[in-house]
């Protein structure tokens, strides 16, 4: 079989998603949702190649996005979905593409391989699903059913024949359909249809996102990890701690900013999903982290998280000390941790004890911090 290329149209603004960041690089469930649609594709063994095609400005929010995904440089689109598609067949040049739309994450490679195989008899293929619910004319009130015969839902990906579809398009010119099997079919080749998914549905607005949000999260199975750190108070305050700063006579020792609560809540997050700790991502005998911010260790350590679908539900995090009171600082430091995560407010818990005068703790030699994150992840 010719290469086959997954061609993912993604130019689009969204603007039905209420967003102003376009739809398709918004996170769903911890990952963009552009960078879901492309691991779908190219994990598929007969996809030789995956492309992007994005819109004029959207080369940063492509780059994050697809960052570590052999998909080659973006292809830069146009206004119109034609002019996009056009770009993208330009790059491909031959062979098989497989045209996609960023906005159905969730490709089954089924369909793929029903797709490749219709394409030994027909000059462009298509998934296709029945229409189940009763069609009718009107506007405020019914004015007459419609037949649901020989009527079909349209999905992507399509597939093609690379230079069939350039072909069909200059055709069209002008008058390109948002549909290439619509071109297709009006440039006289023949599309053969197969069985879609319901899968393949295509996120349209936020009732369509909550949806995926949700069955995403059916998937996923819960995960706890736990965190403990220590440091010994050392020089003049203040200290860092929770990511904020607290009047106290004495700092504490360590490489980084020696922030107790931030370094416990980071191994948490590790822990959980079984990512070691923190002296490996961030090992003391390294100069580079000497007097860092331990803010950089924690969105580390979430953005792991979220790198693998996961999804952080709620960290709690207990302070040892006798010194400094954490009382007067438990809010702030409830609220710096949330914004470093990304969370609401009320998913992160800071408390604090003594140990009863027992101990380096009771001793007023140092802090402890013990942490617990919760998180989910793709079984």
């Amino acid at each position: 079989m010719s290469q086959v290329t997954a061609l993912i149209v993604a130019a689009g603004r969204g603007s039905r998603m209420g967003s102003e960041v376009p739809k398709q690089y918004r996170a769903l469930a911890g990952k963009p949702l552009l960078r879901r649609a492309v691991e779908a594709l190219i994990a598929h063994p007969r996809i030789n190649a995956v492309r992007v095609v994005i819109g004029a400005d959207q080369q940063a929010l492509a780059r994050e996005a697809l960052a570590g995904l052999d998909v080659g440089q973006p292809i830069v689109g146009g206004s119109e979905r034609a002019d996009s598609v056009r770009a993208g067949l330009e790059a491909v040049g031959s062979g098989i593409v497989l045209v996609h739309d960023a906005a159905r994450p969730f490709c089954p490679a089924e369909v793929v391989d029903r797709l490749l195989d219709a394409l030994g008899s027909a000059d462009g293929a298509v998934p296709v699903l029945p229409v189940a619910d009763t069609l009718a004319k009107g506007d405020r009130e019914l004015r007459g059913t419609v037949s649901r015969n020989q009527l079909l839902r349209v999905q992507t990906p399509q597939a093609f024949h690379a230079e069939d579809l350039l072909f069909a398009m200059e055709e069209a010119g002008s008058a390109a359909a948002t549909d290439e099997s619509t071109v297709m079919q009006t440039a006289g080749l023949r599309v053969a249809t197969v069985v879609g998914d319901e899968m393949l549905h295509k996120l349209t607005d936020a009732r369509d996102w909550e949806r995926a949000e949700m069955m995403l999260a059916s998937q996923l199975v819960g995960r706890t990890g736990l965190g403990l750190d220590v440091h010994a108070f050392e020089g003049p305050g203040p200290l860092i701690m929770g990511g904020i700063e607290i009047a106290h006579e004495f700092g504490l020792a360590g490489h980084s900013d020696a922030d107790v609560v931030l370094h416990a809540i980071t191994d948490a997050l590790l822990g959980a999903a079984s990512l070691g700790d923190i002296g490996q991502h961030f090992p003391p005998s390294d100069p580079q982290w000497k007097g860092a911010s331990s803010d950089r260790f924690l969105i580390h350590a979430a953005d792991l998280v979220r790198g693998r679908g996961g999804i952080i539900d709620h960290v709690d995090c207990t302070v040892i000390c006798e010194a400094p009171k954490v009382g007067p600082h438990r809010a702030a430091m409830q609220t710096r941790v949330a914004e470093i995560l990304g969370l609401a407010v009320d998913r992160v818990s800071i408390k604090a004890t003594t140990t009863e005068r027992l101990g380096f703790t009771g001793r007023g030699e140092g802090i402890a911090a013990q942490a617990v994150a919760s998180i989910r992840l793709p079984g």
